[in-house]
């Protein structure tokens, strides 16, 4: 295994492991680390070596290791990976509260002059903490590219205990990623599946009851599938 210089700082998709965010195809097969200076990177099997400045606030340490922060971190990955792939991390550390936008507006100002930076400024605007998971994440992400309105995120329903996770209000209609079931509904290990089932069920049709679409799709169904999604919330889109 290639050798790891001591003044090393694990960086990129490895920092965000060490933070505990997750991700989506993203590969895990290198481990990569920044080193703070203006050459000097390389490639090797195990081993991914960054030449990139680092600032003291842009370091960090998890258990004793050293670590790029978070907010740097998040931009690294939307400079070096693709768009979708790197906001699954960013909604993720700003849903968790361990950066946030005026931290990742930052952040780009340090890296004003990065290869990639230009996507990276995309990803920082467009990155919300209203989606609580990668498929929320990515359910965001295909509902922007299809054209459709940007929907309210984690919208408490009127009248009920029930929280969904997309909400157009001015279509009355409400989209939920993966049919799982969320708030108020047991989901303990060694919870009965039959009454997950009947209480999703349930809540529902309270929801439908106030006059609301609801549209639903699974993972499977999430890009590159989405069209048919998408054509379902315009369909509920006409009806509200």
């Amino acid at each position: 295994m290639s050798k790891i210089a001591p003044d090393s700082v694990v960086s990129h998709v490895s920092a965000a492991v060490l933070h505990g965010l997750p991700l989506w195809q993203v590969a895990l097969g290198r481990v990569h680390v920044t080193r703070s200076r203006r050459t000097g990177g390389r490639i090797s099997a195990l081993l991914h070596v960054h030449a990139s400045m680092l600032a003291d606030e842009e370091v960090d340490s998890i258990d004793g290791v050293v670590v790029t922060s978070v907010a740097r971190t998040i931009v690294d990955l939307a400079c070096t990976e693709s768009f979708e792939r790197a906001l699954v991390p960013a909604d993720a550390a700003l849903h968790r509260h361990m950066t946030s936008p005026e931290l990742l507006q930052e952040q780009l100002g340090r890296c004003a002059n990065r290869s990639g930076i230009a996507g990276a400024r995309r990803l920082v605007e467009f990155a919300d903490a209203g989606s609580m998971s990668p498929g929320e994440t990515r359910s965001r992400l295909a509902i922007s590219r299809a054209g459709l309105p940007p929907p309210v995120l984690q919208h408490p329903v009127a009248g009920t205990t029930s929280i969904v996770d997309f909400w157009w209000p001015g279509f009355r209609t409400v989209g939920e990623f993966d049919g799982m079931v969320k708030y108020g509904v047991p989901e303990a290990e060694g919870a009965d599946v039959r009454d997950v089932v009947v209480a999703e069920k349930l809540r529902e049709d309270r929801i439908r009851a106030m006059g609301m679409s609801v549209v639903r799709w699974v993972w499977d169904e999430l890009p590159p599938h989405f069209a048919p999604v998408a054509a379902r919330i315009r369909a509920a889109f006409d009806v509200g």
